[in-house]
């Protein structure tokens, strides 16, 4: 009962594998966590554990110093499966699947893949080698593994369809844990109605339109924004405060920086609204394909809090329709206002959003319920 996730990244900044490895964790399994530190999201750590452990590489940035940091991970991802003889291996992203491949020759060793983010397959001749290495070999892996593991039904399908994947494939939403909607709420602050964000810091999830909808509404309502930069929008957070300055809401617009997700949720616990933005078009398959994958409205509901997301069919069905929230065009600062106003104007009906989102992911859009196929799975390996 040993199994290992391997991730060239900060597993840390993926709570369904801090949840996951929770739960194996908790049924006695032994956990450990191989990855490397991350640019933006190296404040970010799993709580502590007794039978999880995590060991990660230092950060290396792009370029020829990469390839060898690669080839060391790997060399190091060896060791440590000789050494420690897990049953399982855990990959969590296509670029462990090259280290992954290899290690399937490993006798007696089950694999497990997880794909939180899917590639965007470019034309033909225009990736690069190693991408092309990586797309190979992600189509093997997905064939030799035990089990597929994918956020929502439409990257599932999708995932079938580019690997010829044979074996069961799971659909996991990116839920909570029981445990972090079951913790008491903060007192919110009655001066204030507080508007929460947390993620990654890119425009197309917190553009600066919503700083824009801040000057159409009252001086009380705040936005409160708790994340980190990526090495794509490098300098973005700097452009928030920028703007936040010019329009005038710099004292309503509060930054708490990347925080693990304890410190993350109680934060989260004290606001209103929490801000869950895709754009209404895109190119990328991830956010075309995001219901259910992104783990923000699911930790929005988990703290009771009321959702605006981006006015999307399957973002409506899924959070909207059943009366959770609201859809707002992220790109208009006055539809933005227009939805948060009327929260603002309705505290009742807000409070009774979030209440009833709340039982939602205690009684159904909770990790272990979400988890509890893989977990079946991964039992009966033992037990066979």
């Amino acid at each position: 009962m040993r199994v290992l996730y391997l991730q060239y990244t900060n597993p840390a900044a993926y709570p369904p594998l801090q949840h996951s490895s929770r739960i194996l964790a908790d049924k006695g399994w032994k956990v450990l966590f191989l990855g490397t530190s991350a640019h933006g999201a190296d404040a970010l750590e799993f709580p502590l554990h007794p039978n999880i452990h995590l060991k990660r590489l230092p950060f290396c940035p792009a370029g020829w110093r990469q390839k060898l940091h690669y080839v060391q991970f790997a060399f190091w991802a060896f060791l440590w499966v000789l050494l420690w003889r897990p049953g399982w291996i855990y990959l969590s992203d296509p670029l462990a699947c090259p280290i992954g491949l290899l290690l399937s020759l490993v006798p007696g060793l089950k694999m497990l893949y997880h794909e939180h983010d899917s590639p965007n397959l470019k034309r033909e001749g225009s990736v690069s080698r190693f991408e092309s290495v990586v797309l190979t070999t992600r189509r093997k892996v997905a064939q030799r593994a035990s089990l597929s593991i994918l956020p929502n039904e439409g990257r599932a399908e999708r995932f079938k369809q580019e690997t010829g994947a044979h074996r069961p494939i799971i659909r996991v939403w990116n839920c909570p844990a029981l445990e972090e909607a079951r913790q008491n709420g903060l007192q919110r602050d009655s001066q204030k109605f507080v508007i929460f964000f947390h993620g990654s810091l890119v425009p197309w999830r917190i553009p600066t339109t919503v700083l824009e909808a801040l000057t159409k509404l009252p001086d009380r309502v705040v936005l409160h924004v708790a994340g980190y930069e990526t090495i794509g929008h490098a300098g973005y957070l700097q452009a928030l405060k920028d703007q936040a300055t010019l329009l005038g809401v710099h004292n309503r617009f509060m930054v708490l920086g990347p925080l693990p997700r304890y410190s993350l949720l109680d934060h989260c616990r004290g606001a209103g609204v929490g801000l869950a933005f895709m754009a209404l078009r895109s190119d990328d398959v991830n956010e075309q394909l995001m219901a259910g994958a992104s783990n923000k409205p699911f930790d929005y509901l988990a703290c009771g809090l009321a959702l605006l997301v981006s006015d999307l069919p399957d973002w409506k069905e899924l959070f909207v329709e059943p009366g959770y929230g609201l859809a707002c065009d992220p790109q208009d600062p006055e539809s933005i206002a227009r939805q948060l106003r009327w929260f603002v104007e309705h505290p009742v009906e807000t409070r009774s959003m979030g209440a009833k989102g709340h039982q939602r992911i205690l009684s159904e859009w909770n990790y272990e319920k979400q988890f509890s196929s893989v977990l079946h799975h991964l039992n009966r390996s033992v037990q066979a």
